[in-house]
Protein backbone atom coordinates (compact mmCIF):
# COMPACT_ATOMS: atom_id res chain seq x y z
CA UNK A 1 0.00 0.00 0.00
CA UNK A 2 1.70 3.68 -1.27
CA UNK A 3 1.54 6.42 0.67
CA UNK A 4 -0.31 9.00 -1.41
CA UNK A 5 -2.37 6.51 -3.42
CA UNK A 6 -6.40 6.98 -3.69
CA UNK A 7 -9.14 4.66 -4.66
CA UNK A 8 -12.11 6.56 -5.70
CA UNK A 9 -15.38 4.88 -6.31
CA UNK A 10 -18.55 7.15 -8.31
CA UNK A 11 -22.03 6.00 -7.82
CA UNK A 12 -25.38 7.58 -9.23
CA UNK A 13 -25.74 9.51 -12.16
CA UNK A 14 -23.26 11.30 -14.60
CA UNK A 15 -23.41 14.47 -12.59
CA UNK A 16 -21.56 12.54 -9.69
CA UNK A 17 -19.22 11.15 -12.20
CA UNK A 18 -17.85 14.35 -12.80
CA UNK A 19 -17.72 15.38 -9.60
CA UNK A 20 -15.63 12.47 -8.78
CA UNK A 21 -13.40 13.19 -12.15
CA UNK A 22 -13.15 16.68 -10.72
CA UNK A 23 -12.52 15.46 -6.75
CA UNK A 24 -9.40 12.62 -8.17
CA UNK A 25 -8.18 15.85 -10.61
CA UNK A 26 -7.52 17.80 -7.60
CA UNK A 27 -5.84 14.89 -5.61
CA UNK A 28 -3.79 14.39 -8.58
CA UNK A 29 -2.54 17.54 -8.63
CA UNK A 30 -1.75 17.45 -5.19
CA UNK A 31 0.80 14.63 -5.67
CA UNK A 32 -1.25 11.65 -5.43
CA UNK A 33 -1.87 8.23 -7.49
CA UNK A 34 -5.02 6.64 -8.45
CA UNK A 35 -5.21 3.16 -8.14
CA UNK A 36 -7.62 0.74 -9.26
CA UNK A 37 -7.64 -1.98 -6.45
CA UNK A 38 -8.57 -0.79 -3.44
CA UNK A 39 -6.08 -2.52 -1.26
CA UNK A 40 -2.96 -0.89 -2.56
CA UNK A 41 -5.04 2.65 -1.87
CA UNK A 42 -4.12 4.78 1.04
CA UNK A 43 -7.55 6.78 0.90
CA UNK A 44 -10.43 5.49 -0.12
CA UNK A 45 -13.54 7.28 -1.28
CA UNK A 46 -17.06 7.13 -2.27
CA UNK A 47 -18.83 9.24 -4.06
CA UNK A 48 -22.23 8.43 -2.64
CA UNK A 49 -26.01 8.55 -4.55
CA UNK A 50 -28.69 9.44 -2.52
CA UNK A 51 -31.61 10.46 -4.82
CA UNK A 52 -33.82 7.16 -4.27
CA UNK A 53 -34.34 4.00 -1.88
CA UNK A 54 -32.20 1.78 -4.22
CA UNK A 55 -29.31 4.35 -4.42
CA UNK A 56 -29.08 4.96 -0.89
CA UNK A 57 -28.87 1.04 -0.58
CA UNK A 58 -26.06 0.58 -2.78
CA UNK A 59 -23.92 3.61 -1.18
CA UNK A 60 -24.40 1.59 2.14
CA UNK A 61 -23.69 -1.70 0.68
CA UNK A 62 -20.28 -0.06 -0.86
CA UNK A 63 -19.19 1.89 2.37
CA UNK A 64 -20.06 -1.14 4.49
CA UNK A 65 -17.72 -3.14 1.62
CA UNK A 66 -14.92 -1.05 1.64
CA UNK A 67 -15.06 -0.27 5.80
CA UNK A 68 -15.13 -3.91 6.78
CA UNK A 69 -12.32 -5.06 4.87
CA UNK A 70 -9.96 -1.49 5.86
CA UNK A 71 -6.70 -2.38 6.42
CA UNK A 72 -4.26 0.00 8.96
CA UNK A 73 -3.31 2.89 7.77
CA UNK A 74 -6.22 2.88 5.44
CA UNK A 75 -8.82 5.67 5.50
CA UNK A 76 -12.14 6.40 4.20
CA UNK A 77 -14.01 8.64 2.99
CA UNK A 78 -17.75 9.04 2.45
CA UNK A 79 -19.00 12.00 0.15
CA UNK A 80 -21.53 13.23 -2.22
CA UNK A 81 -25.30 13.52 -1.99
CA UNK A 82 -26.11 10.88 0.76
CA UNK A 83 -23.50 12.38 3.18
CA UNK A 84 -25.18 15.99 2.12
CA UNK A 85 -27.97 14.93 3.59
CA UNK A 86 -27.35 12.58 6.14
CA UNK A 87 -23.91 13.06 7.43
CA UNK A 88 -24.39 11.85 10.85
CA UNK A 89 -26.66 9.08 10.30
CA UNK A 90 -23.96 7.82 7.60
CA UNK A 91 -21.20 7.66 9.85
CA UNK A 92 -23.36 5.84 12.92
CA UNK A 93 -25.30 3.40 9.99
CA UNK A 94 -21.18 2.49 8.64
CA UNK A 95 -18.39 2.24 11.37
CA UNK A 96 -15.39 2.77 10.09
CA UNK A 97 -15.35 6.07 8.46
CA UNK A 98 -12.98 8.65 8.72
CA UNK A 99 -14.37 11.59 6.86
CA UNK A 100 -17.93 12.79 5.72
CA UNK A 101 -17.80 15.71 2.91
CA UNK A 102 -21.07 17.23 1.30
CA UNK A 103 -21.77 17.41 -2.54
CA UNK A 104 -21.71 21.14 -1.50
CA UNK A 105 -18.10 21.40 -0.73
CA UNK A 106 -16.55 18.53 -3.29
CA UNK A 107 -13.63 20.51 -3.86
CA UNK A 108 -12.17 20.43 -0.39
CA UNK A 109 -11.87 16.71 -1.03
CA UNK A 110 -7.51 17.58 -0.66
CA UNK A 111 -8.20 19.58 2.73
CA UNK A 112 -10.59 16.59 3.81
CA UNK A 113 -8.18 14.10 2.80
CA UNK A 114 -4.83 15.31 4.32
CA UNK A 115 -6.83 16.26 7.83
CA UNK A 116 -8.14 13.12 8.04
CA UNK A 117 -4.54 11.43 7.25
CA UNK A 118 -3.22 13.07 10.34
CA UNK A 119 -3.73 10.18 12.83
CA UNK A 120 -7.04 8.67 14.38
CA UNK A 121 -9.66 10.43 15.56
CA UNK A 122 -12.35 9.32 18.21
CA UNK A 123 -15.44 9.96 15.52
CA UNK A 124 -15.46 11.05 11.83
CA UNK A 125 -13.95 14.79 10.42
CA UNK A 126 -17.52 16.31 9.19
CA UNK A 127 -16.94 18.53 6.95
CA UNK A 128 -20.48 19.84 5.82
CA UNK A 129 -19.98 23.90 6.31
CA UNK A 130 -23.46 25.67 7.38
CA UNK A 131 -22.46 28.07 5.26
CA UNK A 132 -22.12 26.10 2.04
CA UNK A 133 -25.82 27.06 1.02
CA UNK A 134 -25.12 25.91 -2.70
CA UNK A 135 -22.57 24.06 -4.44
CA UNK A 136 -19.54 25.89 -4.67
CA UNK A 137 -19.06 27.73 -8.20
CA UNK A 138 -15.91 27.42 -10.09
CA UNK A 139 -13.87 28.67 -7.19
CA UNK A 140 -10.68 26.34 -8.76
CA UNK A 141 -9.59 25.50 -12.09
CA UNK A 142 -10.49 21.72 -11.76
CA UNK A 143 -12.16 21.09 -14.83
CA UNK A 144 -16.14 20.28 -14.49
CA UNK A 145 -16.09 17.04 -16.80
CA UNK A 146 -15.74 13.61 -16.94
CA UNK A 147 -14.65 11.97 -20.12
CA UNK A 148 -15.35 8.36 -21.55
CA UNK A 149 -13.12 7.58 -24.56
CA UNK A 150 -14.50 10.20 -27.54
CA UNK A 151 -17.37 11.85 -25.29
CA UNK A 152 -17.30 13.85 -22.42
CA UNK A 153 -19.98 14.60 -20.34
CA UNK A 154 -19.62 18.67 -18.83
CA UNK A 155 -21.36 19.99 -16.13
CA UNK A 156 -23.22 23.74 -17.09
CA UNK A 157 -24.92 23.97 -13.99
CA UNK A 158 -25.52 22.15 -10.36
CA UNK A 159 -28.38 22.51 -7.83
CA UNK A 160 -32.18 23.02 -8.84
CA UNK A 161 -34.50 25.85 -8.04
CA UNK A 162 -37.62 23.48 -9.25
CA UNK A 163 -40.52 22.85 -6.81
CA UNK A 164 -41.14 19.29 -7.91
CA UNK A 165 -42.92 17.93 -4.37
CA UNK A 166 -41.09 14.20 -5.14
CA UNK A 167 -37.54 15.11 -5.53
CA UNK A 168 -34.89 15.81 -2.67
CA UNK A 169 -31.91 17.18 -5.17
CA UNK A 170 -32.96 20.75 -3.88
CA UNK A 171 -32.31 19.45 0.24
CA UNK A 172 -28.87 18.20 -1.31
CA UNK A 173 -27.57 20.84 -3.48
CA UNK A 174 -29.35 23.61 -3.00
CA UNK A 175 -30.91 26.27 -5.55
CA UNK A 176 -29.46 26.28 -9.33
CA UNK A 177 -25.70 27.99 -9.68
CA UNK A 178 -24.74 28.55 -13.48
CA UNK A 179 -21.29 28.36 -14.34
CA UNK A 180 -19.74 30.98 -16.20
CA UNK A 181 -20.14 30.50 -19.75
CA UNK A 182 -16.17 31.54 -20.42
CA UNK A 183 -15.49 28.39 -17.93
CA UNK A 184 -17.86 25.72 -20.33
CA UNK A 185 -16.51 27.26 -23.47
CA UNK A 186 -12.70 26.70 -22.28
CA UNK A 187 -13.14 23.61 -20.96
CA UNK A 188 -15.48 22.25 -24.57
CA UNK A 189 -11.74 23.87 -26.14
CA UNK A 190 -9.73 21.64 -24.14
CA UNK A 191 -11.61 18.41 -24.40
CA UNK A 192 -11.64 19.34 -28.38
CA UNK A 193 -7.51 19.94 -28.07
CA UNK A 194 -7.70 16.18 -26.29
CA UNK A 195 -9.86 14.63 -28.98
CA UNK A 196 -13.07 14.00 -27.92
CA UNK A 197 -15.89 13.89 -30.26
CA UNK A 198 -19.36 14.30 -28.39
CA UNK A 199 -20.02 17.16 -25.93
CA UNK A 200 -22.53 16.18 -23.19
CA UNK A 201 -24.31 19.40 -21.33
CA UNK A 202 -25.31 17.85 -18.23
CA UNK A 203 -26.98 19.75 -14.83
CA UNK A 204 -30.22 19.60 -12.64
CA UNK A 205 -31.92 21.28 -15.23
CA UNK A 206 -29.83 22.05 -18.28
CA UNK A 207 -32.96 24.67 -19.99
CA UNK A 208 -32.65 26.94 -16.57
CA UNK A 209 -29.01 27.50 -17.51
CA UNK A 210 -28.42 31.00 -16.91
CA UNK A 211 -31.74 32.43 -15.07
CA UNK A 212 -29.43 33.45 -11.70
CA UNK A 213 -26.62 34.49 -14.33
CA UNK A 214 -29.86 37.20 -15.71
CA UNK A 215 -29.83 35.46 -19.15
CA UNK A 216 -32.68 34.85 -20.79
CA UNK A 217 -33.13 31.68 -23.63
CA UNK A 218 -29.29 30.80 -21.40
CA UNK A 219 -29.37 27.46 -22.31
CA UNK A 220 -29.88 28.61 -26.52
CA UNK A 221 -27.15 31.31 -26.17
CA UNK A 222 -24.87 28.35 -24.16
CA UNK A 223 -25.27 26.13 -27.53
CA UNK A 224 -25.05 29.03 -29.82
CA UNK A 225 -21.63 30.00 -28.18
CA UNK A 226 -20.10 26.56 -27.98
CA UNK A 227 -20.69 25.90 -31.83
CA UNK A 228 -18.94 29.17 -32.19
CA UNK A 229 -16.42 28.11 -29.77
CA UNK A 230 -15.67 24.38 -31.37
CA UNK A 231 -17.09 24.27 -34.45
CA UNK A 232 -14.88 21.45 -35.28
CA UNK A 233 -16.17 19.60 -32.12
CA UNK A 234 -18.99 16.61 -34.06
CA UNK A 235 -21.53 16.35 -31.35
CA UNK A 236 -23.32 18.26 -29.17
CA UNK A 237 -25.92 16.98 -26.88
CA UNK A 238 -28.27 18.32 -24.49
CA UNK A 239 -29.67 16.45 -21.15
CA UNK A 240 -32.14 17.03 -18.67
CA UNK A 241 -34.33 19.13 -19.97
CA UNK A 242 -37.57 20.61 -17.74
CA UNK A 243 -40.95 20.70 -19.39
CA UNK A 244 -42.06 24.20 -19.93
CA UNK A 245 -38.47 25.63 -20.86
CA UNK A 246 -38.15 24.08 -23.89
CA UNK A 247 -38.46 27.52 -26.20
CA UNK A 248 -38.71 28.31 -29.48
CA UNK A 249 -35.58 29.68 -29.42
CA UNK A 250 -34.35 26.75 -28.49
CA UNK A 251 -35.74 24.48 -30.67
CA UNK A 252 -34.69 27.02 -33.22
CA UNK A 253 -31.28 26.99 -32.10
CA UNK A 254 -31.30 22.96 -32.06
CA UNK A 255 -32.63 22.64 -35.98
CA UNK A 256 -30.43 24.99 -37.37
CA UNK A 257 -27.02 24.24 -35.89
CA UNK A 258 -25.61 20.36 -37.63
CA UNK A 259 -23.18 19.75 -34.34
CA UNK A 260 -26.39 19.53 -32.30
CA UNK A 261 -27.27 16.33 -32.15
CA UNK A 262 -31.74 16.70 -32.68
CA UNK A 263 -31.93 14.33 -29.39
CA UNK A 264 -33.41 15.32 -26.32
CA UNK A 265 -33.65 14.52 -22.78
CA UNK A 266 -36.95 15.62 -20.99
CA UNK A 267 -38.55 14.02 -17.85
CA UNK A 268 -41.81 14.52 -17.94
CA UNK A 269 -42.56 12.34 -15.04
CA UNK A 270 -46.71 11.59 -15.39
CA UNK A 271 -49.16 12.73 -18.17
CA UNK A 272 -52.20 13.56 -16.02
CA UNK A 273 -52.65 16.65 -15.21
CA UNK A 274 -54.27 16.45 -11.29
CA UNK A 275 -50.93 14.22 -10.47
CA UNK A 276 -48.81 16.51 -11.84
CA UNK A 277 -50.53 19.18 -9.57
CA UNK A 278 -49.66 16.77 -6.74
CA UNK A 279 -46.13 16.58 -8.17
CA UNK A 280 -45.66 20.36 -8.52
CA UNK A 281 -44.52 19.85 -12.19
CA UNK A 282 -45.65 21.73 -15.16
CA UNK A 283 -49.33 20.45 -15.74
CA UNK A 284 -50.12 22.12 -18.80
CA UNK A 285 -50.23 18.75 -21.11
CA UNK A 286 -51.16 20.83 -24.26
CA UNK A 287 -48.22 22.36 -23.77
CA UNK A 288 -46.59 18.83 -23.70
CA UNK A 289 -48.60 18.30 -27.35
CA UNK A 290 -47.60 21.46 -28.80
CA UNK A 291 -44.06 21.57 -28.11
CA UNK A 292 -43.44 17.81 -28.80
CA UNK A 293 -45.07 18.42 -32.60
CA UNK A 294 -43.05 21.69 -33.12
CA UNK A 295 -39.78 20.28 -32.03
CA UNK A 296 -40.61 17.35 -34.63
CA UNK A 297 -41.41 19.43 -37.22
CA UNK A 298 -38.50 21.26 -37.05
CA UNK A 299 -35.97 17.94 -36.66
CA UNK A 300 -38.32 15.15 -38.15
CA UNK A 301 -35.64 12.56 -37.13
CA UNK A 302 -35.85 14.01 -33.36
CA UNK A 303 -35.22 11.13 -30.61
CA UNK A 304 -36.99 12.02 -27.67
CA UNK A 305 -35.87 10.27 -24.25
CA UNK A 306 -38.33 10.75 -21.32
CA UNK A 307 -38.80 9.21 -17.59
CA UNK A 308 -42.34 8.46 -15.36
CA UNK A 309 -43.12 8.19 -11.90
CA UNK A 310 -45.69 5.57 -11.12
CA UNK A 311 -47.43 4.82 -8.21
CA UNK A 312 -47.13 8.57 -7.23
CA UNK A 313 -49.23 9.42 -3.67
CA UNK A 314 -53.12 9.50 -4.71
CA UNK A 315 -52.33 8.22 -8.87
CA UNK A 316 -56.08 6.73 -9.53
CA UNK A 317 -55.94 3.69 -11.84
CA UNK A 318 -57.94 6.83 -14.34
CA UNK A 319 -54.83 8.81 -13.64
CA UNK A 320 -52.00 5.78 -15.02
CA UNK A 321 -54.41 5.05 -17.70
CA UNK A 322 -53.86 8.34 -18.66
CA UNK A 323 -50.20 8.11 -18.50
CA UNK A 324 -50.55 4.46 -20.29
CA UNK A 325 -52.68 6.02 -23.33
CA UNK A 326 -49.82 9.54 -23.67
CA UNK A 327 -47.09 6.83 -24.03
CA UNK A 328 -48.95 5.37 -26.61
CA UNK A 329 -50.05 8.07 -27.88
CA UNK A 330 -46.92 9.71 -28.15
CA UNK A 331 -44.26 7.16 -28.87
CA UNK A 332 -41.31 8.00 -27.57
CA UNK A 333 -38.31 6.74 -29.01
CA UNK A 334 -36.73 5.87 -25.26
CA UNK A 335 -39.14 6.13 -22.22
CA UNK A 336 -38.09 4.60 -18.57
CA UNK A 337 -40.03 4.84 -15.54
CA UNK A 338 -39.53 4.40 -11.85
CA UNK A 339 -41.97 2.94 -9.07
CA UNK A 340 -42.02 6.34 -6.50
CA UNK A 341 -39.40 6.25 -3.71
CA UNK A 342 -40.66 8.13 -0.46
CA UNK A 343 -38.62 10.85 0.28
CA UNK A 344 -38.68 12.64 3.93
CA UNK A 345 -38.58 16.32 4.19
CA UNK A 346 -39.75 16.61 0.45
CA UNK A 347 -43.01 18.52 0.21
CA UNK A 348 -44.61 15.10 -1.27
CA UNK A 349 -43.75 13.90 2.53
CA UNK A 350 -47.25 14.84 3.93
CA UNK A 351 -48.85 12.36 1.24
CA UNK A 352 -46.70 9.54 2.59
CA UNK A 353 -46.32 6.31 0.09
CA UNK A 354 -50.26 4.90 0.20
CA UNK A 355 -50.42 3.17 -3.40
CA UNK A 356 -48.91 -0.38 -2.50
CA UNK A 357 -45.72 -1.46 -3.62
CA UNK A 358 -47.55 -4.68 -5.58
CA UNK A 359 -49.80 -2.01 -7.64
CA UNK A 360 -47.03 0.24 -8.46
CA UNK A 361 -44.46 -2.83 -9.67
CA UNK A 362 -47.93 -4.29 -11.13
CA UNK A 363 -48.12 -0.46 -13.35
CA UNK A 364 -44.77 0.08 -13.42
CA UNK A 365 -44.64 -3.65 -15.45
CA UNK A 366 -47.17 -2.61 -17.64
CA UNK A 367 -46.26 0.21 -18.61
CA UNK A 368 -42.70 -1.11 -20.02
CA UNK A 369 -44.64 -3.99 -21.51
CA UNK A 370 -45.98 -1.10 -23.81
CA UNK A 371 -42.66 0.69 -24.33
CA UNK A 372 -41.17 -2.22 -25.66
CA UNK A 373 -42.88 -2.94 -28.77
CA UNK A 374 -42.79 0.64 -29.72
CA UNK A 375 -39.04 1.03 -29.02
CA UNK A 376 -38.89 -1.82 -31.39
CA UNK A 377 -41.43 -0.50 -34.00
CA UNK A 378 -39.31 2.83 -33.73
CA UNK A 379 -35.73 0.87 -34.15
CA UNK A 380 -37.12 -1.82 -36.81
CA UNK A 381 -38.28 1.97 -38.92
CA UNK A 382 -34.03 2.75 -39.19
CA UNK A 383 -32.97 -0.87 -41.32
CA UNK A 384 -32.26 0.03 -44.29
CA UNK A 385 -30.63 3.47 -43.45
CA UNK A 386 -28.03 4.68 -42.96
CA UNK A 387 -26.85 6.65 -39.60
CA UNK A 388 -23.00 8.11 -38.56
CA UNK A 389 -22.02 6.00 -35.48
CA UNK A 390 -19.45 6.54 -32.65
CA UNK A 391 -17.40 3.99 -32.41
CA UNK A 392 -16.37 2.87 -28.64
CA UNK A 393 -15.16 -0.50 -28.96
CA UNK A 394 -14.68 -3.90 -30.51
CA UNK A 395 -14.85 -7.30 -29.29
CA UNK A 396 -15.61 -10.87 -30.23
CA UNK A 397 -15.68 -9.61 -33.94
CA UNK A 398 -17.78 -7.16 -33.92
CA UNK A 399 -17.65 -3.15 -33.10
CA UNK A 400 -19.59 -1.28 -30.48
CA UNK A 401 -20.91 2.35 -31.18
CA UNK A 402 -23.74 4.76 -30.68
CA UNK A 403 -25.70 7.00 -33.23
CA UNK A 404 -27.27 10.21 -32.49
CA UNK A 405 -30.08 8.38 -31.08
CA UNK A 406 -28.01 6.94 -27.90
CA UNK A 407 -27.21 8.59 -25.06
CA UNK A 408 -23.93 7.04 -22.65
CA UNK A 409 -25.17 4.12 -20.54
CA UNK A 410 -29.42 5.12 -20.80
CA UNK A 411 -29.56 4.12 -24.73
CA UNK A 412 -28.89 1.86 -26.93
CA UNK A 413 -26.04 0.61 -28.83
CA UNK A 414 -24.98 -0.13 -32.62
CA UNK A 415 -23.47 -3.46 -33.25
CA UNK A 416 -21.58 -3.54 -36.39
CA UNK A 417 -20.42 -7.20 -37.66
CA UNK A 418 -16.85 -5.73 -38.98
CA UNK A 419 -13.71 -4.00 -37.66
CA UNK A 420 -13.96 0.21 -37.16
CA UNK A 421 -11.36 2.25 -35.51
CA UNK A 422 -12.24 3.29 -31.94
CA UNK A 423 -13.34 6.87 -31.99
CA UNK A 424 -13.69 7.33 -35.57
CA UNK A 425 -17.51 8.44 -36.36
CA UNK A 426 -18.40 6.37 -38.94
CA UNK A 427 -21.58 5.59 -41.48
CA UNK A 428 -23.27 2.30 -40.84
CA UNK A 429 -25.72 0.75 -42.78
CA UNK A 430 -28.84 -0.56 -40.36
CA UNK A 431 -29.51 -4.35 -41.04
CA UNK A 432 -31.28 -5.42 -38.01
CA UNK A 433 -33.20 -4.09 -34.45
CA UNK A 434 -33.99 -5.20 -31.16
CA UNK A 435 -35.88 -3.62 -28.82
CA UNK A 436 -33.06 -1.28 -27.27
CA UNK A 437 -30.14 -2.20 -30.17
CA UNK A 438 -29.48 -2.22 -33.68
CA UNK A 439 -27.38 -4.24 -35.78
CA UNK A 440 -25.61 -3.08 -38.99
CA UNK A 441 -22.59 -3.26 -41.02
CA UNK A 442 -20.04 -0.37 -42.62
CA UNK A 443 -21.89 1.85 -45.48
CA UNK A 444 -18.30 1.09 -47.14
CA UNK A 445 -18.44 -2.23 -46.75
CA UNK A 446 -21.94 -2.20 -48.66
CA UNK A 447 -20.27 -0.20 -51.51
CA UNK A 448 -17.52 -2.09 -52.41
CA UNK A 449 -19.70 -5.56 -52.72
Amino acid sequence: MSKNTFHLVSLGCSKNTVDSDSMAQLLLRDGYRSMDDPDKASVLIVNTCGFIDSAKEESYRVLGELAQSKRKGQVLIAAGCLTQRYGVEVAQKVQGIDGILGTRRWMDIVQVVNEVRKGPRPEPLYHLPENAAVVGSDENDALRVSVAGSSAYIKVADGCRRPCAFCAIPLIKGTAVSRPIESILNEARTLRDAGVRELILIAQDTTDYGHDLGMKDGLAILLEQLTDAVPDMDWLRVMYAYPGYVTDRLIEVMATHNQILPYLDMPLQHAHPKTLLRMKRPSNMDWVHKTLGKMRTAMPNLAIRTTFIVGYPGETEEEFQALHDFVKEIRFDRAGAFPFSFEAETTSAPLGDPVPASVKEERFARLMELQQPISLQVNQSYVGKTLDVLIEGFNDGLSIGRSYRDAPEVDGLILIEDKAKVGDIVPVRITGAMAYDLTGVLAKKLIKL
